[in-house]
């Protein structure tokens, strides 16, 4: 049974998923981050994509390096709060 707040977790990623304005690339990069670090923790993969923005993606989710995934999940909810309300 999922908790309360891996259920806002999920009601967050879908509304970011079907938001039709544009997010600032900063702004995706820490949603990226925030949802890795969410579901995998520290287990970092990086695809074999050796490009800028694998790159950049990577570098975002190891900043997180040592969260924890509630805490991840904290705050990708409010991150989402304050891109919806805008």
């Amino acid at each position: 049974m999922d908790s309360d707040l891996d259920i806002e977790f999920k009601k967050a990623f879908e509304k970011i998923s079907a938001l039709k304005k544009g997010v600032a690339p900063d702004v995706m990069l820490k949603f990226y981050a925030f949802y890795k670090q969410a579901n995998y923790g520290n287990k970092f993969s990086a695809n074999n994509g050796l490009n800028v923005r694998s790159a950049f993606k990577f570098n975002a989710w190891v900043q997180l390096n040592g969260m924890s995934s509630d805490e991840a999940k904290k705050e990708y909810i409010a991150l989402a709060k304050t891109i919806l309300k805008s």
